[in-house]
C-alpha cells in the first residue's frame, strides 16, 4: 500500500469511520495520526463522531482517545451553518446530518486541512475543494 502523506501544521479531522478505526488500532489510521502530530497539526473531531463510533466493547479506548483529540461542540449556530451545507449539497439532514457537521466542523479548522473518511463522495459535496480528503 502507498504511503499517504500530510501537510505540516493545519488540522486533521476524524469522521466516524476515522475514528472508528483509531479505536479499533488500525494501523494506517494510527499511523496518519501519528504523522499528523509530528508534523504539529490539531487531531480533531466533530462531538457528534462520539455518537456514532461509540460502542459498549470500546467505551474505555474510545474514553482513553478522547483525552487527546480536540472535540469541537456543535451549537446552535454551528448547526444552521450545516444546514446551509446540506441544502447547498442538495443532501436531506435525515440521512446526512452528522456529516454535515463533521463537514461544517472541519471547515472552521486551521488550513491546511485534511479529513480520515470513508464517505469520500458525500464529504466532497459537503466540503468541496476546501478539506483534502483521505480514503480510510
Amino acid at each position: 500500500m502507498a504511503r499517504r502523506r500530510l501537510s505540516h501544521k493545519g488540522t486533521l479531522v476524524l469522521d466516524s469511520e476515522g475514528l472508528s478505526k483509531l479505536i479499533a488500532d488500525d494501523e494506517t489510521v494510527v499511523a496518519l495520526v501519528a504523522e499528523a502530530r509530528s508534523r504539529g497539526m490539531e487531531v480533531v473531531i466533530c462531538s457528534l463522531t462520539i455518537i456514532e463510533a461509540v460502542h459498549a466493547r470500546n467505551k474505555a479506548r474510545l474514553s482513553w482517545l478522547l483525552s487527546g483529540l480536540r472535540v469541537i461542540p456543535v451549537g446552535d449556530e454551528e448547526a444552521k451553518a450545516a444546514s446551509a451545507l446540506l441544502m447547498g449539497a442538495g443532501l436531506h439532514g435525515h440521512k446526512y446530518a452528522i456529516d454535515a457537521a463533521v463537514a461544517e466542523a472541519a471547515l472552521r479548522q486551521q488550513r491546511p486541512l485534511a479529513m480520515l473518511t470513508s464517505y469520500i463522495d458525500d464529504m466532497a459535496k459537503l466540503c468541496g475543494d476546501r478539506v483534502r480528503l483521505v480514503a480510510v
